[in-house]
C-alpha cells in the first residue's frame, strides 16, 4: 500500500514533483444564491478497498489528473478534492449529475484496464460505483469541504492538510489563508460527517 507517512524525504519530494507537473489551481468559492443547488459530494472506493490507486506515486498523480480532467471535460467545476490510495472524494458543481457520473465511470473503466495490464491481473474488478450526495446548504458545503480536505489526516496518511500532495488542500490554504481556513474549520466542523463511508466492511 502506498503510504506517504512511511516515505523518506527524497521519496516525498519525488512524489510532490510528479504531482506538481499537473498542478491544478483552486477554484474560487461559490456564490450560493446562484449556483449552490448544483453542488454534490462525489466519492468512489476501490473494490474491497484495495489500494489500487496507491501502487506508486506516479499512479496517484495520474489518477488525480485524470479525475480532474474528466470533471472539467463534462463541465463539472471541482471546488475541493482528495485522492487516497483506495478511494477519492470531490466537491463539485455540475448541472448534469448523470452525465458526470457516467464520464467518471468511463474514466474508472479505462484506468482499470490499464492497471490490470500493468499489474498483470486479468479481469480484476477495481472500483465500486461512484456515489453522490447533494449539498443541501451553505453550511453543508463548508462541512463537506472540510471533510474532503481532512480525509488524508483522518486516515493517517498525513499529519496536516498541506502535507498530503494529492489534494486541493494546499492550494485552498494558500488562497484563503491560515486564519480564514481555521475559522471555517471551527464554524463548520466535520463531527460525524461521513461516518462509515470509508469502512471496508460496509
Amino acid at each position: 500500500m502506498y503510504e506517504w507517512r512511511r516515505m523518506n524525504a527524497r521519496q516525498r519530494e519525488e512524489a510532490l514533483r510528479i504531482r506538481r507537473q499537473c498542478r491544478h489551481p483552486w477554484h474560487s468559492p461559490p456564490h450560493f444564491e446562484a449556483d449552490f443547488p448544483a453542488f454534490f459530494h462525489l466519492s468512489a472506493a476501490c473494490y474491497n478497498h484495495a489500494p489500487l490507486v496507491g501502487q506508486t506515486p506516479s499512479r496517484m498523480a495520474e489518477f488525480e489528473n485524470a479525475l480532474l480532467e474528466t470533471m472539467e471535460a463534462c463541465g463539472a467545476a471541482v471546488r475541493a478534492w482528495c485522492v487516497l490510495p483506495n478511494h477519492w472524494h470531490a466537491l463539485a458543481k455540475t448541472a448534469d449529475l448523470k452525465a458526470t457520473i457516467r464520464q467518471v465511470g468511463r474514466m474508472h473503466g479505462r484506468l482499470s484496464r490499464q492497471w490490470n495490464k500493468d499489474d498483470q491481473v486479468v479481469g480484476r474488478k477495481c472500483w465500486f460505483c461512484c456515489g453522490d450526495r447533494r449539498v443541501r446548504s451553505e453550511a453543508h458545503f463548508w462541512a463537506t469541504l472540510n471533510y474532503v480536505h481532512h480525509n488524508p489526516v483522518h486516515h493517517g496518511y498525513a499529519a496536516r492538510w498541506r502535507d498530503w500532495p494529492f489534494s486541493s488542500a494546499a492550494e485552498w490554504l494558500e488562497t484563503v489563508g491560515k486564519q480564514e481556513a481555521a475559522r471555517i474549520w471551527k464554524s463548520f466542523p466535520v463531527l460525524d460527517y461521513g461516518k462509515g463511508w470509508d469502512d471496508p466492511e460496509k
